[in-house]
């Protein structure tokens, strides 16, 4: 799966002359809380967060009334408060790599750019998304995690012992064990039983973390 499959294509944006009242209230609008910065030709310049926002306002301990607290800051730009170095992605990269960079810089979203024009914005909430589509968390069956050994053929033994049962996977992930020589992985499938989900694990020498009808 690519960042152009899960993002939010044609983003709202505001330029860096906009004050940041109206950055409040085009986020509000749109119930977004990420603002891409584009310049009068239509470069990206600079993102602003609902975070940023907060942070621009007085503290609590201003002895200004909300007046003035609006002035001041309808006087006060976006550009002022703005991110203005941006990291971006492309459209085909995969979005398991821009979950990475997202967790390893420790920000919310990623602009998505072919060459020099804005096309998407890819956030912290579509990748959730992804999350519950990739555990098929909307659908129904068994779901059983387990850890098996890590070598090959261990989950074409699993596939096919449930297909033997007219069984059929919704969803199978995997990932590192508690030590390098297993395997972790969640699987749900419909068409079996917990107990015949049992018996399978049991026959392939899993060990089972857990199995829930749901």
């Amino acid at each position: 799966m690519k960042v152009q499959d899960v993002m939010t294509h044609n983003p709202v944006y505001i330029s860096p002359e906009a004050s940041v009242t109206e950055a409040k209230v085009l986020m509000t609008k749109q119930k977004i809380s990420k603002l891409p910065v584009l310049d009068k030709n239509k470069r990206l310049v600079g993102i602003i967060t609902k975070n940023d926002l907060i942070k621009a306002g007085p503290s609590a301990a201003t002895t200004l009334d909300m007046y003035e607290i609006g002035y001041l800051l309808s006087k006060l730009t976006v550009e002022k408060v703005m991110h203005k170095k941006v990291i971006t992605v492309t459209e085909d990269e995969v979005i398991e790599e821009a979950a990475r960079i997202m967790v390893d810089t420790d920000i919310g979203c990623l602009p998505v750019m072919k060459d020099d024009l804005l096309i998407g914005i890819i956030t912290e909430s579509d990748l959730f998304h992804v999350f519950i589509d990739l555990f098929g968390a909307r659908q129904k069956g068994v779901r059983a995690t387990f850890e098996l050994d890590e070598k090959p053929g261990q989950l074409a033994k699993l596939t096919q012992a449930i297909a033997d049962l007219g069984g059929n996977i919704v969803s199978l992930v995997t990932w590192e064990g508690e030590d390098p020589v297993h395997r972790r992985i969640t699987v749900k499938s419909t068409g079996t039983t917990a107990a015949q989900m049992e018996k399978i694990l049991k026959d392939v020498h899993a060990d089972l973390k857990g199995i829930r009808v749901l």
